[in-house]
C-alpha cells in the first residue's frame, strides 16, 4: 500500500507560483510512476504532469508545459509540483498519484489540495 497526502495549495492571484508537495509512504519505490491531476468543478479529472520515481521521465499536459515542473524531493518520498505564472483556469482541486509500472491505471491518490487562482 501507498499513502499520499498533499499540501501546498492557497488562493493566488493570476501571474503567481505555487508548489506543491505530495508526500509518499508506504510501499514507494524507484519504479513507481508518479503523477498530478486535477478537477475543476464540473469538469472531469484531468492529467497534470507525471515523472518517473526515479526521476528519468517527465511528461506535461500541453496546457502546462513550460509552466509546470514536476519533480522529486532530496527526502526521495516527496514529489513536487512547481507552479509559475499560475492562470485562473488553473484553479482546480489537485491530486498527487502513483501507480507501478505495469500497471495501466494509477492506483493511488491522495486526497488533493486546492488551487483557486483569481484574476
Amino acid at each position: 500500500q501507498v499513502q499520499l497526502v498533499e499540501s501546498g495549495g492557497g488562493l493566488v492571484q493570476a501571474g503567481d507560483s505555487l508548489r506543491l508537495s505530495c508526500a509518499a509512504s508506504g510501499r514507494t519505490d524507484s519504479s513507481y510512476t508518479m503523477g498530478w491531476f486535477r478537477q475543476a468543478p464540473g469538469k472531469e479529472r484531468e492529467f497534470v504532469a507525471a515523472m518517473s520515481w526515479s526521476g528519468g521521465s517527465t511528461y506535461y499536459a500541453n496546457s502546462v508545459k513550460g509552466r509546470f515542473t514536476i519533480s522529486r524531493g532530496n527526502a526521495k518520498n516527496t514529489v513536487y509540483l512547481q507552479m509559475n505564472s499560475l492562470k485562473p483556469e488553473d484553479t482546480a482541486v489537485y491530486h498527487c498519484a502513483a501507480k507501478r509500472p505495469q500497471v495501466g491505471e494509477y492506483e493511488y491518490w491522495g486526497q488533493g489540495t486546492q488551487v483557486t487562482v483569481s484574476s
